[in-house]
């Protein structure tokens, strides 16, 4: 058996990762609770951003090709950090933009949810809720 060339490798490990595109952050939003207020924001990959008490961090986010059916997801870790308290993790975990309820956190105050994917390229358009 013939061993397998190293182009070949590289263009199936390529092909095989074409069903997700990574992005450099998640376009999220955010229900306050007690003002009924919605957010929108943007939060780079692997860079703590503020909510409220809340400190999101986007490990990942990931978009369908165009050809696909449409579905953003991205993995968060979200703390409760109130001042002068020790930091809480109240999620981590897979958020889906086509079914927010299948993973979403539990907070008493604020509800989050993944809108869209960013990439440095081309920055989306946020705007206060």
């Amino acid at each position: 058996m013939a061993l397998i060339q190293p182009a070949v490798v590289f263009l199936l490990t390529v092909v095989l990762a074409l069903p997700a595109w990574a992005q450099d952050g998640a376009v999220l939003q955010g229900l306050d609770k007690v003002t009924a207020r919605i957010s929108t924001f943007e939060a780079p990959q692997d860079k703590p951003v503020r909510f409220g008490t809340l400190e999101v961090i986007v490990r990942t986010c990931s978009k369908t090709p165009p050809e696909e059916p449409p579905e953003t997801t991205a993995f968060l870790e979200i703390f409760d950090a109130r001042p002068g308290e020790e930091r809480i993790k109240v999620f981590s975990g897979w958020m889906f933009a086509s079914s927010p309820a299948l993973s979403a956190m539990e907070h008493a105050i604020y509800d989050v949810w993944v809108v869209d994917c960013i990439n440095a390229s081309s920055s989306s358009d946020v705007r206060p809720g």
